[in-house]
């Protein structure tokens, strides 16, 4: 929920999938959930003209003027606040039936990544799983690729001058079952990963446009004075 701008990175995030024809979202909540909560419940409130018609206490009591501001639909999800990536991704489950294969990310990163193009080479390799692999600073993990393929993943080198996970990743389905549980401590980065990794089943997508993400009051300002500018390039919508 930190903004950019007037709205939270989380919204820009999801802005990016929408832009590519992604408008179903499951967000896993966790930490200050009830903030997120209370954005999208009121998401209507916050970005259209209303009309508050205090006499009235039903549901006609609000007027909304023109459109909806977004065409999502907005699942929300409580992981627990200890839960770790692998074990949210893993509740998750519930909420995808039907689905073959779903898109994921992180909520701290943000890149003109082509979803579309990102799904198509996942489903023309017929593997598992896919990641975008970006080339950020070396404290990120780092990618041991041959072409395209993930050998190793090492998730938080010292020093590194090639490929690290970018999130963005694209899931089949039966990565959910097969290759997660229910441990709250369970680590997408850490077992799954490297796991699908040595098995051959873990693609990269590469994407050699922007990427950053935000984790220090640095990268903050960053992000912000890029938006403010009108310089951002993840603003792909």
């Amino acid at each position: 929920m930190v903004p950019i701008g007037d709205k939270p990175i989380l919204w820009h995030i999801m802005k990016i999938y929408a832009a590519h024809g992604i408008n179903e979202f499951v967000l896993l909540l966790g930490y200050k959930g009830d903030l997120i909560r209370e954005f999208f419940l009121n998401f209507a409130l916050h970005t259209i003209d209303v009309t508050i018609d205090l006499g009235r206490t039903d549901s006609e009591r609000l007027t909304f003027h023109g459109p909806p501001a977004e065409p999502w639909k907005v699942t929300l999800v409580d992981t627990g606040e200890a839960a770790m990536t692998g074990a949210r991704l893993r509740r998750a489950r519930p909420f995808l039936e039907g689905c073959d294969m779903f898109c994921a990310t992180y909520g701290d990163g943000l890149g003109d990544i082509d979803i579309t193009r990102s799904v198509e080479f996942h489903r023309s390799h017929g593997k598992i799983a896919t990641l975008t692999g970006v080339r950020p600073p070396g404290r990120f993990g780092a990618l041991n690729v041959d072409e395209t393929r993930v050998q190793a993943f090492n998730e938080k080198p010292q020093v590194s001058g090639g490929f690290i996970n970018g999130g963005f990743f694209v899931f089949q389905l039966e990565f959910l079952d097969d290759y997660l549980d229910d441990r709250e401590d369970l680590m997408l980065e850490r077992e799954p990963l490297e796991k699908l990794s040595k098995s051959g089943e873990l693609m990269m997508f590469e994407h050699n446009g922007f990427w950053q993400p935000m984790d220090t009051p640095r990268e903050y300002q960053l992000l912000n004075e890029l938006w403010e500018r009108r310089e951002a390039p993840w603003k792909v919508w």
